[in-house]
């Protein structure tokens, strides 16, 4: 890992980052399939305010699976939140919750870069099933910038098609 710090987005309006988006590629996962594809993450507001989190993806062997966590936005940092994909029995276990940074989300919240700040997990995500090449490689310089090391990364085969259940 490099020293350069994560650094999330000063400002995040969550309302607009709600929605449906595209995992264009990511650092390997113990928790996802290096051979997954179809991979979408959709959020929505809850009335507590927290914010539902629905991954969808078909495994390696065109199986479909579905992660549902829960994300609760932090009030002084709006570019970070906090998210568990325990069951909802669970999720008030203390250190159940894994830090979730939007890092760089464009103008018109089209494209978007998720890491952690250990520098452990990135995700590229996008509203769209495929994002042009030179927006994937201006979002992962922005990556490389905050010290992300990019051996192993995935680029997420998609047809478009979101994951039924």
């Amino acid at each position: 890992m490099d020293e350069k710090m994560a650094r999330s987005v000063s400002a995040l309006e969550l309302a607009r980052y709600l929605g449906l988006w595209y995992e264009q590629g990511r650092l390997p996962l113990r928790f996802e399939d290096d051979e997954a594809r179809d991979v979408t993450a959709e959020y929505s507001l809850a009335d507590d305010g927290t914010v539902t989190v629905d991954n969808r993806c078909l495994d390696k062997n065109g199986e479909p699976e579905r992660a549902l966590g829960q994300a609760t936005p932090d009030p002084d940092h709006p570019g970070r939140l906090r998210v568990s994909f325990l069951p909802e029995k669970l999720r008030w276990l203390p250190f159940t919750r894994a830090d979730y940074w939007v890092l760089r989300v464009d103008e018109d919240y089209e494209h978007a870069l998720v890491g952690t700040p250990d520098h452990r997990y990135l995700w590229l995500l996008s509203r769209q099933a495929q994002a042009d090449d030179a927006v994937v490689e201006d979002f992962l310089q922005t990556a490389r910038d905050q010290g992300f090391d990019l051996t192993g990364w995935i680029t997420t085969p998609q047809s478009g098609a979101v994951v039924a259940f």
